[in-house]
């Protein structure tokens, strides 16, 4: 996938409205920290685009970057930061599920965990949630260059047992630093249907 134009073309707060986009979306979910900045920017090819952050729960907003005018990544904001209050963490809750009731160019959802742990409580929410409106979510195990390769293969089956997954849904190890797994993600974000499952592993 060549990247020739990339923009962050609508920033959306609590209370803001939903755009009704006339371009395909694509939604990335994930736990603060999980690398979802990271991965964004290596997608759209840009070093600073999304922006990366030692503190998490950096991103507060729905961010719709517009891709060759030929569709939507969407980052949603990251959940499980616990220095967030309840009240704040609740009002993003009801944002991002206003989104994916409410947009009616949404393609598909990947969600996004650290491949070095077990899924958390707040990973196993998500994906049910996710699951409960009706998506198939595609998951992106990040900093696959974080663990030696032996291990992979052990990490992609503790993810899938984690969350409950089927044997048929996606599994895609990513790293951001070398690259891996992203031609799958371009794949996918293309509309091809042959991306085979637990990608590398």
């Amino acid at each position: 996938m060549k990247i020739k134009k990339v923009e962050l073309e609508t920033v959306c707060g609590i209370t803001s409205k939903i755009p009704e986009n006339t371009l395909p979306e694509f939604a990335f979910a994930g736990k603060s920290n999980v690398g979802k900045s990271s991965l964004i920017n290596a997608l759209m090819q840009r070093k600073s685009l999304a922006r990366t952050s030692s503190q998490p729960g950096k991103t507060q907003t729905i961010n719709f970057y517009n891709v060759n005018d030929e569709l939507y990544l969407v980052d949603l904001p990251g959940y499980g930061y616990a220095k967030v209050g309840k009240d704040v963490t609740a009002k993003w809750g009801q944002m991002v599920e206003r989104y994916l009731h409410r947009s009616k160019m949404l393609q598909m959802v990947f969600l996004l965990i650290d491949i070095r742990h077990d899924p958390s409580a707040n990973d196993r929410q998500m994906y049910d949630w996710v699951v409960a409106q009706g998506f198939t979510p595609v998951i992106i195990a990040t900093k696959a260059d974080k663990i030696k390769r032996s291990q992979l293969a052990k990490q992609v089956k503790m993810i899938r047992e984690g969350l409950g997954m089927p044997k048929d849904e996606l599994l895609i190890p990513f790293s951001a630093e070398t690259k891996q797994g992203r031609d799958e993600i371009y794949a996918l974000l293309s509309g091809q249907e042959d991306v085979s499952e637990d990608v590398n592993a």
